[in-house]
């Protein structure tokens, strides 16, 4: 315990940095765990699109959507995004909504403003389209 104090009072700004970091870590944990917004690995994409009927929403840019994405896929343009213009994915607000994008970062904002929309189950794929190629499932190309 005499060690920590000493560091402590040797280090008052590296302490406080440390302090700082385990605040965002807890944060982020406790944010995550009541958050409306789930984040899921392809997995749990999969089950959701065979048993539950989910729809996958692809937000990257129409060059790589066409370049190849999930099967089913729709896309949602990042304008259309960023402007929360979610009028032609209006019919599937009851259903499971899938959001992915190319790391899984960009998809938590949209899928949060989707949910304010309306939507009643929206979940982020974690690590986007990286996490499904690593995993080695399909994709299919074109419109």
């Amino acid at each position: 315990m005499d060690q920590y104090i000493e560091f402590i009072s040797n280090h008052p700004i590296l302490s406080v940095a440390w302090v700082g970091i385990l605040l965002l870590i807890i944060s982020g944990w406790i944010k995550s765990k009541f958050s409306a917004v789930r984040q899921i690995n392809p997995q749990q994409l999969t089950l959701l699109i065979n048993r539950e009927n989910g729809q996958v929403i692809d937000m990257r840019a129409q060059k790589e959507f066409n370049a190849g994405h999930i099967a089913g896929a729709e896309h949602l343009s990042p304008e259309k995004a960023k402007k929360s213009d979610f009028s032609h994915l209006e019919k599937y607000k009851s259903k499971p909504i899938i959001l992915v994008c190319t790391t899984g970062m960009t998809a938590s904002g949209t899928a949060t403003a989707m949910h304010k929309a309306g939507f009643e189950q929206v979940s982020v794929l974690s690590g986007g389209m990286g996490a499904w190629q690593s995993a080695s499932l399909p994709t299919t190309t074109g419109r």
